[in-house]
């Protein structure tokens, strides 16, 4: 069975600490709050406050690097906060680099 998107290994909600550590993660803007905005790996802003929301042009999800579907796991080493359009973009590839 296929896991619904931006959820753990075993499809369930990630836990407010783990979203709090993976979005430590992200690039720091200066000048912004770093609670509140960080730019993904790609450079793509996210806001904390729209973590899992597809409709915002600031949403952001939990990506596994090495993705569930190739062995990946919930390690901290294995987890990156990407901007949602990215996220899907990545989806289970093991070879992704950002879009252009």
């Amino acid at each position: 069975m296929a896991r619904n998107e931006n959820t753990n290994q075993n499809g369930g909600a990630w836990t407010n600490q783990q979203k709090k550590d993976v979005w430590k993660k992200g690039q720091v803007i200066s000048g912004e709050p770093v609670d509140t905005w960080r730019k993904d790996k790609c450079g793509k802003k996210m806001k904390y406050s729209e973590h899992g929301n597809r409709k915002s042009d600031y949403g952001w999800e939990i990506d596994h690097i090495n993705p569930v579907a190739n062995g990946g796991n919930d390690d901290d080493n294995n987890l990156q906060p990407l901007h949602w359009k990215n996220n899907v973009d990545k989806a289970d590839k093991t070879n992704w680099s950002c879009p252009n």
